[in-house]
């Protein structure tokens, strides 16, 4: 499927499979919003300088998501560890 993503007033064509059509327009939607509220802090920067600065924030949040993944895959795996060992305190504790 062909759609059109609207970045920074410039309309770039793009083939994407047909259920990845929300992500795009969604991706699309917070990179306008982030271009929009730096042009209006950075009235004095170009565009280039405001869409380096955009695509930098939206890779430091998308880092600071992977953080709270990655923290909460290594919880779980704590949490799985302390269970294992109190059934087997449990079963150890019937055994004796």
């Amino acid at each position: 499927m062909r759609i059109n993503i609207k970045v920074d007033g410039r309309i770039y064509p793009l083939d994407i499979n047909r259920e990845d059509e929300e992500k795009y327009r969604l991706a699309a939607k917070i990179v306008n919003e982030t271009v929009t509220r730096f042009k209006e802090v950075f009235r004095d920067k170009d565009s280039q300088d405001i869409l380096a600065m955009s695509a930098f924030q939206i890779a430091l949040s998308e880092t600071k998501v992977q953080q709270i993944e990655e923290q909460n895959l290594f919880i779980g795996e704590l949490k799985n560890i302390n269970d294992d060992i109190s059934d087997f305190l449990k079963e150890k504790r019937r055994n004796n």
